[in-house]
């Protein structure tokens, strides 16, 4: 079952879905994961092992969390400011 490519496409887009629901960037990074380990496996690039297939989820969902995090979040130099206290 782990060696099937849909099953790790309909797994990326589950975590999509879930990460729509919690916004954040927490679950797209392994979304991201996980359709790449899908559309690896549905190429012919990668084999069917479950150990690599984690590793190699680990790492792409590791690589595309920090690329979401350099290109989404706060950039640098950048204050949060407060205009209202919430006891006002």
């Amino acid at each position: 079952m782990w060696a099937v490519w849909w099953v790790w496409i309909v797994a990326g887009f589950a975590l999509g879905v879930l990460e729509v629901l919690a916004p954040g960037y927490i679950f797209l990074g392994f979304a991201i994961g996980a359709v790449v380990i899908g559309a690896g496996l549905g190429l012919g690039l990668l084999g069917g092992s479950l150990p690599l297939l984690l590793l190699v989820f680990a790492l792409a969902s590791v690589a595309a969390w920090l690329v979401l995090r350099r290109t989404m979040g706060l950039r640098e130099g950048q204050v949060k400011l407060w205009d209202r206290d919430i006891n006002d």
